[in-house]
């Protein structure tokens, strides 16, 4: 029977179930991925879930107890079987014999690898112990936000009894490691029939026989909390010591974050480029529009699973909601010292407390960026980390402003946060992280990316790690492109590249969407193949504004975005080889690609001091999947060689020096070279034709 709950989403599907019959690790898996798939419950990459079977000792032939816990570094909402490790768990809770106190607890972690059952494991996580040393068949690690709350509040303990009275076990903060899972061992042997423990600053650990009581368990326990939070809020009257400023209206928010997010996404790459993300939600703007911010916001974070995607605290701009952040110059002279600043006191907070054998200091710039009225930034790696970086400073901020409710916030002692911050263990997770790709930490934008040459140089970018933004007239075309890549990949916007509004629309949407920009392609087009007598006024303006006028508007509104950030950039112009070729019935076409050629090596010579490089790729005979030899472009040329259409990409072929077909994805690799190998280039031409002698330019 369903079950009703008003704070989390009861998710069980008995027909689901079901399917997966008496398979304790595929319904601890379906378990882990409904509780992952509420933010309210615990965020990406956050918590961990498990569940003991009885298995068939390889090596002895006996029975033997063996748990499947979350590898390290997955995500419950996303787990399957090849993200989980299996240890014997007799093994794991032999390591007590051999354990030296917390001073051992790093040497532990590589002991867990002699517990492997499952040969094909992921890395067992430093959580591996506290599932361990619980005896229960399945058990739950969460995160959730009024968990988190309770564990955050003033006198936590005694708001734990007082909420569940004796059926909730506390253990006071702890960094997560083999001594943790000692302290919920005894938790429990001293309170023996809880349902579940508190950890103190951190989350929840909850259990059952089953999955499906598990389940159960966890959300009642976190229904629980929230419904006492929300009676607490309500007999308080008011969150965060209520408003101090109104937000702008959302039209006017967006506006002023797309204008600042260039500028910030520069400064917040003085040592690694970054990718951003803004938001503005209801939550978000109570607390950076309320009394309290400028007290909670230095205190900082208290889960390390918020702190290590947020960093320790957010940056908090001095801008009021009426400043003209269109005047660059003057909101650079508030927003450079700033940013000097959250860098120095990072600098100090690192020298005050690390060790001997610390890591080097890592990017002392901020993650979250608040702007009261406006909303909320944040900027990483790439596009997921710096969503998910948001994320989690939204459940900080559902934490404090639980626990203000309950008694008042409390954070973690600094010492305590850098020593999970900058834990070896933690170093040696980063140190895993697979290699990134050549284009990582770049933002473009392709006009004509819904389909033919456009989308497949969206495709390859995307493949080389950036994020891309696709233009095109048309929005099932943008629909049908954007359902071909993964979240977090790529966006897409309605544009007439000819209609300046549209144009400044488009970049608006990558300044949203990701932050800024770091490469434009202009690949729009069409094709108008008519001898000088049939060719009209209507068709040189088209030409003309799509071809020639587009390349000039993106690179005008590109540009301005690319000069706010200081971090160069990457113009690549698609042209043809008929701006370089006097080819029959072509005037109106081959004069707008001529235009486009030489005005890269116009805006080459001027843009160089800025280390923004411009560039041509001339295809040639692009015929299979390109968009514009469908209907009277094809028909067209077929008619000049005196050919049919089904023969045009034989003769293509024939007439370069390679005899190969052009493809959409020739294009898209000349495009790769230019933006990613040829960092030196600029006003050059490549030509991907196959090899055609009267189009060499030289």
């Amino acid at each position: 029977m369903e079950k009703t709950f008003q704070y989390v989403n009861y998710l069980w599907n008995e027909q689901k179930a079901a399917e997966l019959g008496d398979d304790q690790v595929a319904l601890f898996l379906y378990r882990s991925n409904i509780l992952g798939a509420d933010l309210r419950i615990t965020n990406y990459g956050g918590g961990n879930t498990s569940c003991k079977t009885i298995e068939k000792d390889p090596l002895t032939n006996e029975e033997v107890e063996v748990m499947w816990v979350k590898g390290s570094g997955g995500d419950i909402g996303t787990l399957t079987r090849s993200g989980i490790a299996g240890l014997y768990t007799g093994r794991l809770r032999n390591l007590k014999n051999v354990y030296g106190g917390l001073a051992d607890e790093d040497r532990m972690v590589g002991l867990f690898d002699h517990c492997i059952f499952d040969l094909a494991s992921k890395a067992p996580s430093i959580d591996t112990p506290l599932h361990g040393l619980l005896p229960f068949k399945h058990i739950d690690h969460l995160h959730p936000d009024a968990l988190i709350a309770v564990a955050a509040a003033k006198d936590s303990e005694q708001v734990t009894k007082e909420i569940w009275g004796d059926t909730m076990g506390w253990v006071p903060w702890q960094r997560p490691g083999f001594d943790l899972g000692l302290q919920l061992e005894k938790c429990l042997a001293d309170n023996p029939g809880i349902r579940g423990i508190v950890l103190g600053s951190h989350g929840l650990f909850t259990w059952g026989d089953t999955s499906y009581e598990c389940y159960i368990n966890s959300l009642e326990v976190i229904e629980t909390a929230s419904a006492y939070i929300e009676k607490k809020i309500k007999e308080k009257g008011s969150v965060f010591g209520g408003q101090k400023i109104e937000s702008l209206p959302a039209a006017e928010r967006l506006d002023k974050a797309a204008t600042l997010m260039p500028l910030l996404r520069g400064l917040a790459s003085s040592e690694n480029r970054m990718i951003g993300h803004f938001t503005d939600s209801d939550i978000v703007l109570q607390y950076i529009n309320s009394n309290d911010l400028e007290r909670l916001a230095p205190m900082g974070t208290s889960c390390p699973d918020h702190f290590l995607r947020t960093k320790i605290q957010p940056l908090v701009l001095n801008l009021s909601t009426d400043e003209d952040v269109n005047n660059t110059e003057e909101v650079l002279k508030k927003l450079e010292p700033a940013f000097e600043q959250y860098r120095k006191e990072y600098a100090d907070y690192y020298n005050t407390c690390k060790h001997a054998n610390s890591p080097a200091m890592r990017d002392p710039n901020p993650v979250i960026i608040i702007y009261p009225g406006v909303g909320m930034f944040s900027f990483a790696k790439d596009k997921q980390t710096t969503r998910v970086a948001s994320e989690f400073y939204v459940n900080a901020i559902n934490v404090m402003r639980g626990a203000e409710a309950i008694t008042s916030y409390t954070s973690l002692p600094r010492q305590e946060a850098f020593d999970i911050e900058y834990w070896l263990l933690e170093e040696a997770k980063l140190s895993r992280m697979p290699v990134e790709k050549p284009l990582s930490r770049k933002i473009a934008i392709v006009t004509g990316g819904g389909g033919g040459i456009g989308k497949a140089i969206a495709d390859k970018l995307v493949a080389e790690g950036a994020v891309v933004v696709l233009a095109d007239l048309s929005d099932e075309a943008i629909k049908t492109a954007l359902a071909t890549y993964k979240r977090d990949q790529a966006d897409g916007v309605v544009c007439d590249v000819s209609d300046k509004e549209a144009v400044a629309a488009a970049f608006k949407k990558a300044s949203l969407s990701f932050g800024g920009i770091d490469i434009i392609i202009h690949s729009a087009g069409l094709a108008i193949s008519k001898p000088l007598e049939e060719t009209t006024l209507k068709d040189w303006d088209i030409l003309q504004n799509v071809l020639v006028k587009g390349q000039f508007l993106m690179a005008q509104e590109g540009v301005a975005i690319l000069r706010k950030q200081k971090l160069g950039g990457d113009i690549v112009n698609i042209a043809s080889k008929n701006g370089l070729v006097a080819g029959p019935n072509n005037v109106a076409y081959g004069t707008a690609k001529a235009a486009q050629q030489h005005m890269t090596r116009l805006l080459a010579a001027e843009l160089a001091a800025d280390k923004i490089r411009v560039n041509t790729v001339n295809p040639d005979g692009v015929i299979v999947g390109s968009k514009i030899w469908e209907g009277e472009w094809a028909e067209g040329r077929a008619k000049a060689y005196g050919i049919t259409v089904e023969e045009l990409p034989a003769h293509y072929a024939k007439r370069n020096l390679l005899n190969e077909i052009i493809l959409p994805d020739d294009i898209a690799n000349g495009v790769f070279a230019c933006v990613a190998l040829l960092d030196k280039s600029t006003g050059n031409t490549i030509n991907v034709d196959g090899g055609m002698a009267n189009a060499f330019v030289r």
